[in-house]
């Protein structure tokens, strides 16, 4: 038996490996010690054994309602992600693998590697309405990278798209990948005249750094990018620093600040009704929005979510907030689950990398039904 999580995004620690039947593990917390809950390794065995692994640090980490009716996801060929069978008891997260192959990769969520962030960028700056942009580099030196799609003229409306400011939300990048590559389908109707309308501003990593290390949460010095969008630093947030600076010199007419839920087995949408400037405007564009997404995408719902804030008392640190307040925009944090969606239900696959992709293009129809509204 081996395991290891020597690998893109790997995140586990080898407690004991000696006996098949009790193999205990532990997640290794984000730089700061404040989050874990990701992890993502692979294990080597016997084909035909079965086997039995134990997260034995699961009760402590970040959000222990997370692992109620959860199931970790597989991968044999790290193409097609399943779930198997796992259980949480006694503060430890159980997982039942019948090995059908040498080696098997298993993960919280399906992973989405930097080395795929680097093929969709170099993929879609083919296209002729994209440019790509070096907003500048991060704490351990990677790209920050905004892809640009559309002319730039003045007079459209100008949508921001941010994904996985907390890196272990892979589902965010799977849908900003779904949703890029039916924006530029020159076929596609929905999409020209979006194009017609609106220029994109497209970051599909937020936080390269949290990513490759396995990070929950944070980027490499243990900021939570979505606690600082008033006042991000170089020296602790310069991922937010930059997309900020960004954002002042183009404007911002919607922005969807794409995440995922831990505990909540639903795609719902946080909006930002407890901005200070929130208004009937504002709320018009809010019911529009929603409206068109439940009728395009049957994953999407509104019943279950986060409460909405007080009037006034909206968090101007996270992002969706400091947008609509800054730009007084429609501004949406949308979030999907790590489980599968009770609406419905997967068995075999839960939510998927699928039906992420899905739902960014589905996201964009929605887009297309409030454009000429946002001013």
């Amino acid at each position: 038996m081996r395991v290891t999580a020597n690998i893109d995004a790997g995140n586990i620690e080898v407690i004991d490996i000696t006996n098949k039947d009790d193999i205990r593990l532990a997640i290794r917390p984000d730089a700061g010690d404040e989050f874990f809950q990701w992890f993502n390794f692979r294990f080597e065995g016997v084909v035909g054994y079965q086997y039995t692994l134990k997260i034995v640090n699961a009760g402590q980490s970040s959000y222990t309602k997370g692992w109620q009716e959860y199931y970790a996801v597989a991968s044999y060929d790290r193409q097609h992600w399943f779930r198997l069978p796992t259980r949480y008891e006694q503060g430890e997260l159980v997982i039942d693998l019948a090995l059908d192959a040498d080696a098997i990769q298993i993960a919280y969520f399906a992973p989405y590697s930097y080395e795929r962030h680097l093929d969709l960028l170099s993929a879609v700056q083919v296209h002729p309405e994209v440019t790509l942009e070096h907003l500048g580099l991060t704490l351990d030196g990677r790209d920050m990278t905004l892809v640009k799609v559309g002319d730039g003229a003045a007079h459209k409306k100008n949508i921001w798209i941010t994904a996985r400011q907390h890196p272990g939300e892979t589902m965010a990048e799977w849908l900003v990948e779904g949703l890029l590559y039916r924006l530029l389908d020159s076929d596609e109707p929905v999409s020209k005249q979006l194009l017609d309308k609106a220029n994109f501003y497209i970051v599909p990593n937020m936080n390269p750094d949290g990513s490759v290390r396995g990070h929950l949460r944070t980027n490499a010095v243990g900021t939570n990018l979505n606690r600082e969008w008033q006042t991000p630093s170089l020296a602790k947030s310069p991922e937010v620093y930059y997309v900020v600076n960004k954002m002042k010199a183009t404007g911002v007419d919607l922005f969807y600040d794409v995440h995922g839920d831990e505990g909540l087995p639903y795609v719902f949408l946080a909006g930002c009704e407890g901005v200070p400037s929130w208004d009937a405007r504002m709320q018009q564009l809010q019911d529009a929005f929603e409206s068109a997404l439940l009728l395009v995408s049957p994953d999407f719902q509104t019943k279950f979510g986060y409460g909405k804030d007080e009037a006034g008392k909206a968090n101007l640190n996270i992002a969706s907030n400091w947008v609509a307040e800054t730009f007084n925009c429609l501004s949406n944090t949308l979030e999907m689950p790590f489980k599968d969606n009770q609406n419905l239900a997967d068995p075999m696959e839960g939510w998927s990398p699928a039906r992420c992709i899905h739902l960014g293009e589905a996201s964009l129809t929605a887009m297309l039904a409030v454009v000429d509204k946002l001013r």
